[in-house]
């Protein structure tokens, strides 16, 4: 599409118009031009006639049977040199030096990835990327909007693929267990049951959002409904909460052994498998700085 502002001889020109009026000041004639272009003289005439047409100026004139610039076409080729310097630049290959880096990069994340990964991936980040800076922002339900808005740079989670518009990469698979006292009659014995599970006295844990546990949509796809004891909106705090008690917490494995050094971790009938994913949006699939962040992210918690 044209321009709106522009005239149409002008908009019809192209960098290579622009580069050919550079080669002939160097080359001094329209022949050696075209020798050192590779086209033939008529070409190199042919778009020096466009030019002259688009600019009002013969550009060119001879004298000493050389090609000699006008005062108009010296000042154009100041100009053009900028633009061709500027193009130049935006088609080279993306590049990243993690070790200079001063850029911040921001992750959306949510609590299990807090207390998990985040670490992680900080840890790899301040020894690669010294000079970095790193925001770590609430995914909630809706992380693939933090994606779209250009407020997180990556998404970390386990959330499904979302189709056209993003990427991302499986880092690995976890599943739901039960956190309880050692001193809970289901501490110990056989494994728990579907019909023993369900008669717990569950504490609840609503992300908020849209996000629904993989466990509760086993639970729910077996015919069955979960009524808790106790609703809470984070794990944050959950091993004081059961320690002493009888309340049981349905959580994934991984946090499960971390938050509880003094508590149980039993299997769950219904175990709610899931995958720990990283995700981004398509715009930054190509950006040597994402790739270098995604590349980094994986290789510190996969597994």
């Amino acid at each position: 599409m044209r321009h709106p502002t522009l005239p149409p001889e002008a908009a019809a020109l192209d960098f290579a118009a622009l580069e050919m009026l550079q080669v002939v000041r160097d080359a001094g004639s329209f022949s050696a031009a075209a020798d050192r272009l590779g086209v033939n003289q008529s070409a190199v005439s042919y778009t020096m006639g466009k030019l002259r047409a688009c600019f009002g100026d013969p550009l060119f004139v001879r004298q000493g049977g050389a090609q000699v610039a006008t005062e108009r076409c010296a000042a154009l080729l100041a100009g053009t040199g900028t633009i061709l310097a500027a193009m130049e630049e935006m088609v080279r290959p993306d590049a990243f030096d993690p070790a200079r880096s001063t850029r911040n990069v921001t992750i959306a994340c949510n609590y299990y990835e807090r207390v998990l990964l985040i670490p992680r991936i900080v840890a790899a980040i301040r020894q690669a990327a010294p000079r970095m800076t790193v925001a770590v922002i609430n995914a909630a339900g809706d992380g693939h909007l933090r994606l779209l808005s250009r407020e997180a740079d990556v998404l970390v989670g386990p959330f499904a693929p979302a189709g056209a518009g993003f990427h991302s990469r499986r880092l690995y698979p976890e599943d739901y267990a039960c956190l309880m006292d050692p001193a809970h009659p289901a501490a110990r014995g056989p494994e728990l049951d579907e019909a023993a599970y369900l008669s717990l006295a569950h504490v609840l844990i609503q992300y908020g959002g849209t996000w629904r546990s993989a466990y509760l949509q086993e639970i729910e796809a077996a015919g069955h409904r979960l009524t808790p004891a106790i609703t809470v909106p984070s794990p944050a705090g959950l091993d004081t909460l059961i320690a002493g008690s009888d309340l049981v917490a349905t959580v994934p494995r991984r946090l499960g052994a971390r938050l509880g050094a003094r508590l149980v971790l039993r299997d769950c009938p219904f175990g709610g498998r899931f995958d720990l994913r990283i995700g981004w949006a398509a715009d930054t699939n190509a950006s040597a700085l994402h790739r270098w962040l995604r590349e980094l992210i994986w290789q510190a918690c996969r597994g």
